[in-house]
């Protein structure tokens, strides 16, 4: 299965492609929006980042970057990608979710409605059985949007970074959801 456009209420997510690197490059330009993942990136840098992010639609079919826009304008992105760490687990029937919107966007409701839709394409149309997410342990909206859409704290870590950003000496989350919880929600929702 190649990467299809998906729809929610407001949304329209449409797979990663070349034209929406100026999305990409005024996303990673706020420090907000990077508060939890890093230093605002150059142009350049977003053009490394838009070539990775285009490859991880290539190892697990369906599975990719998308592109959210409400009534034509962009509100950021989402993501299932395979495992990258070994501590992860098996890449087969997993993937994680990740979500940036812009700073404009925010506290609308739109990551979680992405959000929900990538689970319900993760699980109903490409068979995974477990999808999971990370965040810094002090970003309490991700957190917040992850339990939003059902997922359940897995675990707190520490990984070794080589510019630690503030609060990083908390930690990193695991959250996940199963197959099984969310037809289990689902069918207590419908």
């Amino acid at each position: 299965m190649v990467q299809v456009t998906l729809r929610t209420a407001r949304m329209v997510l449409v797979p990663l492609a070349d034209d929406h690197l100026e999305h990409e490059v005024e996303l990673d330009a706020d420090p907000e929006v990077m508060r939890y993942l890093g230093p605002v990136r150059s142009r350049a840098q977003v053009r490394q980042a838009h070539r990775r992010r285009l490859a991880a639609a290539r190892p697990v079919p369906g599975l990719g970057f998308w592109v959210g826009f409400v009534d034509g304008t962009f509100v950021g992105w989402w993501i299932l990608e395979p495992p990258s760490r070994p501590e992860q687990g098996p890449v087969s029937g997993q993937a994680e979710l990740g979500y940036r919107l812009l700073r404009r966007h925010w506290r609308r409701g739109l990551a979680s409605e992405g959000a929900r839709e990538l689970i319900r394409h993760g699980f109903a149309e490409l068979g995974l059985r477990r999808i999971f997410a990370e965040t810094m342990a002090v970003n309490a909206a991700s957190r917040a949007t992850m339990a939003a859409v059902g997922m359940r704290y897995v675990r707190t870590f520490h990984q070794s970074w080589p510019d630690p950003l503030p609060g990083a000496e908390q930690g990193e989350v695991e959250y996940e959801i199963t197959r099984e919880q969310w037809r289990a929600g689902s069918a207590a929702v419908g």
